[in-house]
């Protein structure tokens, strides 16, 4: 197999670019700024306040997260050379203290990321004055991640917006093919009491912070010349990122704590989760406030953590075991906070694996088993979707039918996906899944 983190891995010197290497890298900062200026304006004429003011407040303001700042400087550094890294931490961590001591000088809360932030910025302009082509790689996938967030914030916000009905009964009702499981998992943590929730929730909340973990892992060594990986987790991770939200808008859901439960602000069906299981075969679009973001169909909190896991399974086992870890929490986090239905997390699955099948092993190109299985994802997306929206009634009347129904399209599609790229050369399964034909390698240099 092409392993995850295998790639290309011839070395080389540092890499300096020409006077013209670094158009394509200002086209995309270009295309960056104009999206996250289209979302400030939607704010703007929305009254909320966008992306602007929060990359403004990691600058010089409370930075909204603690971890994603700094998770991107790591990120950052994986591309410079370990002088230029000490530089960039030293002044992170100097700019972070000086900011502790003011804040709680003045009272204010405790915070950091401010310093990570700034080191950062200053070092896209320092990678690109010495037009360090791995360098300025790095603070790319390190800025685009914080950029990320900043705008998932606003599009979530949007959500509101544009979809103010919800689709949760339809979810629901459809989710009684599964068991309702987020009635379940929810009885058993209330059982269980705080220190799990508290576990779960730390892993639900830091997923960013594990995903950049492993791509460190994988990107190690490109400072020092060894080639970048073809595909590594960030490229899955963005890409999730960016096509996941379309669907909440096509397809909005607030989630069961929101729409059974206490989290409703008086917008809910009624204060029914995780106790009582309702059963209602005429649903209707549900009003719901300007507040909740309607992000639970697909989950992409399951897809990212599902990336994980698969950009770990050829690491050593202290990866893998963290791979599987937090899929393994992020499900139950996801159920038994109430977050999401059943069908989300089917949903996403077949979200994460169609477009890691779009992205993995390059080499290959696009070749019948890739074609297939991207076009057959794509197409159990869609049956799942409007299944759920259209054929609701019967899946909750009918579980024993649609129940295995369900989890044999999702079933299908992760026996395309292990064939395709895991399955054992010279194994049937890797001949059906295009893995015994050669595959086309870049020249040497």
């Amino acid at each position: 197999m092409n392993g995850v983190l295998q790639g290309d891995e011839r070395l080389t010197r540092v890499a300096r670019a020409a006077p013209g290497a670094l158009r394509w890298y200002g086209v995309g900062a270009g295309v960056v700024l104009v999206f996250l200026g289209s979302l400030q304006i939607a704010a703007g004429v929305h009254g909320f306040p966008g992306p602007v003011p929060s990359i403004w407040n990691d600058f010089v303001g409370t930075p909204k997260s603690m971890a994603v700042p700094w998770g991107g400087l790591a990120l950052a550094l994986v591309g410079v050379n370990f002088r230029t890294r000490v530089w960039a931490l030293s002044l992170a961590v100097a700019i972070d203290l000086v900011g502790v001591v003011l804040r709680l000088d003045a009272g204010r809360p405790f915070a950091v990321g401010n310093g990570a932030v700034i080191a950062l910025a200053g070092l896209a302009a320092f990678t690109v004055w010495r037009r360090d082509l791995s360098g300025i790689r790095s603070v790319c996938l390190g800025g685009l991640l914080i950029l990320a967030t900043k705008a998932g914030d606003a599009w979530l916000q949007i959500t509101t917006i544009v979809r103010p009905y919800v689709l949760d009964e339809y979810a629901q009702l459809a989710d009684h093919a599964l068991a309702n499981p987020s009635w379940i998992v929810g009885g058993w943590l209330d059982v269980l009491g705080p220190v799990a929730f508290a576990v779960l929730h730390w892993v639900y909340i830091q997923l960013p912070v594990a995903a950049i973990a492993i791509a460190i892992y994988q990107l190690r060594g490109v400072a020092s010349g060894r080639a970048w990986p073809s595909h590594y987790l960030v490229r899955t991770f963005l890409l999730i990122g960016l096509v996941g939200p379309i669907f909440y808008i096509l397809f909005p859901v607030v989630g069961p704590m929101f729409a059974f439960g206490p989290a409703g602000q008086g917008f809910e069906v009624g204060n029914l989760w995780p106790r009582v299981v309702p059963f209602d075969t005429s649903p209707v679009e549900i009003p719901f406030d300007t507040e909740t973001p309607r992000n639970c169909m697909p989950s992409l909190h399951t897809a990212w953590a599902l990336s994980l896991f698969v950009h770990s399974r050829s690491g050593p086992w202290w990866l893998r075991l963290g791979g599987t870890t937090w899929l393994v929490c992020t499900l139950a986090a996801t159920l038994g906070f109430g977050y999401h239905y059943g069908v989300d997390l089917v949903a996403g699955v077949v979200l994460c694996l169609t477009l890691e099948s779009t992205l993995r092993d390059p080499e290959r190109g696009w070749d019948t088993a890739r074609i297939r299985l991207v076009g057959y994802g794509s197409a159990v997306m869609l049956t799942l979707l409007l299944s759920y929206r259209y054929l609701a009634v019967p899946m909750g009347t009918y579980p024993e039918l649609f129940g295995p129904a369900i989890l044999i399209l999702m079933g299908s599609v992760v026996g395309m996906f292990y064939a395709t790229f895991f399955a054992a050369p010279g194994t049937a399964l890797a001949t059906w899944g295009g893995r015994d034909v050669p595959v086309r390698t870049r020249p040497s240099r």
